[in-house]
């Protein structure tokens, strides 16, 4: 059975004005098999898969056979320009605003990825980006979120741009923490693609998404620097009946 999202305000994002039923965007690299690839698209609940322009372009019957199954998936696909050349590889930050700035010129719909810096992500907002993926850390690096305070920092200071942690998440937990911090979205490979079983990992990933956005909105309590006992218990006889 394929396990999906239910289609509420809480689990539906925006990209460009158009609404998705998941939180959670997923590559289609590095899987073992293509069954297991699709098998595990439909555990993740995703609606948005990325795809290399590379494999894109693909032809032949290799590249007929990948796009057979990514049109049973009935999912919108994402292009990424990962290992591509020309200012337009955008190998740096400026060549990254550059590139973006050309783009959006042209009409495209650009989700630029970058690091976690502010300078960045504002430059990049500037030429015109309506969503920006910072990373939670160094792509295929799996340790999670490594710099808390600036990605929060990207979100209180852009409150209208849709963000999204993209490269460096390992572990479901993970991506609960970035919406537990009011990302909008998580998009993620290597930690489904290359677990030990793609197709649970990537139902865990769907649970963890889930479980961060509703978190974020119940509004999580403040951490403290005392202790707090919910239950008060000086002068208070343990005995003590509440009425």
């Amino acid at each position: 059975t394929t396990a999906r999202f239910e289609e509420t305000p809480r689990t539906m994002v925006t990209f460009y004005g158009k609404s998705f039923p998941s939180r959670l965007l997923i590559g289609t690299a590095l899987y073992a098999s293509p069954a297991i690839m699709q098998n595990a698209i439909r555990a993740s609940g995703a609606s948005i898969v990325t795809v290399s322009l590379r494999r894109e372009a693909a032809g032949g019957k290799t590249g007929d056979a990948f796009w057979s199954l990514i049109r049973e998936l009935g999912v919108t696909v994402l292009p990424n320009t990962a290992g591509c050349r020309s200012v337009r590889e955008a190998p740096d930050v400026v060549g990254l605003v550059e590139a973006a700035t050309v783009l959006i010129k042209d009409g495209f719909e650009v989700f630029p990825y970058c690091t976690e810096d502010f300078s960045v992500a504002s430059r990049l907002v500037e030429a015109g980006c309506k969503v920006v993926m910072p990373w939670a850390a160094p792509i295929g690096s799996a340790k999670g979120i490594t710099n808390r305070d600036a990605l929060k920092l990207l979100r209180d200071r852009l409150p209208d741009i849709t963000l999204v942690v993209d490269a460096g998440l390992g572990a479901p937990s993970h991506a609960a923490q970035a919406l537990e911090l009011g990302y909008d979205a998580v998009l993620l490979n290597t930690a489904v693609a290359k677990a030990a079983d793609p197709v649970a990992m990537a139902n865990a990933f769907r649970l963890g998404v889930e479980a961060g956005r509703t978190a974020y909105e119940a509004g999580l309590m403040e951490a403290r620097d005392f202790a707090s006992p919910s239950t008060p218990v000086v002068g208070t006889p343990f005995w003590h009946a509440v009425s």
